[in-house]
């Protein structure tokens, strides 16, 4: 198991994008848009494959709203679907809650989270 990427909530994502492409040599991808979540997101992959999420909510404008800020997630990937699956039911079975039931996203990851014993919000994910 490899750490897949880490997510930052961010009002400024074409900043972060530039700023993590120019002076890091990450690559872009395309920008992923949910206007019924009003979610954007670009991930700028780096020569070692993680990558970083870089995340907007387009209806959240107030300066201290903090949980829009700084780190969201970070997630590991996992080798099938039936790994993510299986990793999530031992999490639960070992106590740590589960945020987010297994799943296929709108931009085609299957993923669930659970939650560390801090808080943090970890994603179990899968792409083929």
């Amino acid at each position: 198991m490899r750490l897949h990427h880490l997510a930052l909530w961010s009002r400024r994502i074409e900043l972060l994008r530039d700023f993590y492409t120019t002076y890091f040599d990450g690559h872009a991808g395309e920008k992923y848009e949910n206007p019924a979540k009003g979610f954007e997101s670009y991930f700028v992959t780096f020569a070692d494959g993680v990558s970083l999420e870089l995340m907007r909510r387009t209806d959240v404008t107030a300066p201290d709203a903090a949980q829009h800020l700084g780190l969201a997630h970070f997630a590991f990937g996992c080798e099938s679907r039936a790994e993510v699956d299986r990793l999530t039911e031992r999490l639960r079975a070992d106590g740590h809650p589960v945020l987010s039931e297994p799943r296929t996203t709108g931009d085609g990851y299957y993923e669930s989270a659970v939650g560390d014993p801090d808080g943090n919000l970890v994603e179990l994910v899968y792409k083929a």
